[in-house]
């Protein structure tokens, strides 16, 4: 079973409170059930946090690349200027998958600019919390072709 950490940034524990109107109405807690849910269908093990402080992020990442470990990341409000996260990204050694809830680019201009897309894999935007689901899928099929390549 592969172990996939699914990292969230800031104001995304807020969930559920937090403007309903374009995040939904899913707790964090229901979004951390719905990505374990579905890691379990999908085989994976699934670790999912959630912090408000860049650094500490960024430290997961690190561990991401040091254990090899596929990410699926929603970096929230460091999407659109956190050089230092997308510079952690760049050393990735597994997938990375950038999710988003609601569709930056049906949203404020100064969302429509993400710094970390470059670096990652791809990116599942727009869907809600069925991104998550969306993202964990792709990480498994990503896996998949990473096995067919090395035979």
């Amino acid at each position: 079973m592969s172990r996939v950490l699914v990292l969230n940034g800031p104001n995304l524990g807020r969930l559920g409170t937090r403007e309903p109107d374009v995040y939904g109405a899913t707790t964090f807690e229901g979004l951390a059930a719905l990505c374990r849910d579905a890691g379990r269908r999908l085989e994976l093990d699934v670790d999912v946090r959630q912090t408000d402080d860049e650094a500490e992020l960024i430290r997961w990442v690190h561990e991401a690349a040091d254990e090899r470990l596929p990410v699926v990341l929603n970096p929230a409000a460091f999407t659109h200027y956190s050089y230092a996260l997308r510079d952690a990204l760049a050393q990735r050694t597994a997938p990375l998958v950038e999710v988003h809830i609601s569709n930056p680019a049906a949203r404020e201009e100064f969302r429509h600019t993400s710094v970390v897309a470059g670096v990652a894999t791809g990116t599942i935007a727009g869907f809600g919390t069925f991104s998550y689901v969306l993202a964990l899928q792709a990480v498994v099929e990503l896996l998949a072709e990473e096995a067919d390549r090395r035979g």
